[in-house]
């Protein structure tokens, strides 16, 4: 099962970290231990002192197929859900800084909280999804997938090109604008529309 994260998909979000807009879709890779489900706690890792939420639409891979073209990739998912892609952001700019990789910095122990999955019949407008977090009660980021540079089968196309998809794999579709911290203690609540998917702590 791969991880698969898209980044800077929202132009808002692109700017706000002072990164160009891109003219094609950007991702990278998570293991599977970065997997966090069930509500589970996210324990704040002792390596960063600065962890950023990025609060994003899940899809789940149903069936295996490489080189697929747009018209045929909404063949390829029918539930979502939504997750939240932690940033350990101090090390990604050291990384970035000096021109390294920085899986580090995105790929570690517990980064990827995922809600359960709910069928896309099931949301009202399927091009038009909004979903939020908050954290300790309040808004802190909200975002409409409707916003997307590149929509769920442009992404799906894109992605297949490099790599086969297979059953059960996962796509982070990239985040609106408005990150930023988490800390001990803190309780965050994601929301698609407006039902409660996922509802963890910071320890």
């Amino acid at each position: 099962m791969k991880i698969i994260c898209i980044g800077r998909n929202y132009a808002e979000h692109a700017r706000e970290l002072n990164n160009p807009v891109p003219s094609e879709p950007v991702f990278f890779l998570k293991p599977d231990t970065s997997l966090l489900v069930n509500n589970k706690p996210f324990y704040y890792p002792p390596f960063s002192n600065e962890i950023h939420y990025e609060t994003e639409i899940v899809l789940r891979i149903c069936r295996v197929g490489r080189f697929i073209a747009p018209q045929f990739a909404h063949r390829y998912y029918k539930e979502i859900g939504i997750g939240i892609d932690f940033t350990a952001r101090d090390l990604q700019q050291k990384a970035k800084e000096k021109g390294l990789p920085w899986e580090m910095a995105k790929a570690f122990e517990g980064s990827a909280p995922v809600s359960a999955f709910v069928p896309l019949s099931e949301i009202p407008d399927p091009k038009r999804i909004s979903f939020r977090l908050e954290i300790n009660g309040k808004i802190v980021q909200q975002g409409n997938t409707a916003d997307m540079l590149f929509g769920f089968d442009d992404l799906i196309s894109y992605v297949s090109r490099f790599f086969t998809l297979k059953t059960g794999d996962l796509l982070f579709t990239g985040t609106p604008p408005g990150v930023g911290h988490v800390q001990k203690g803190d309780r965050l609540q994601a929301f698609l529309e407006d039902k409660l998917m996922l509802n963890f702590r910071i320890i």
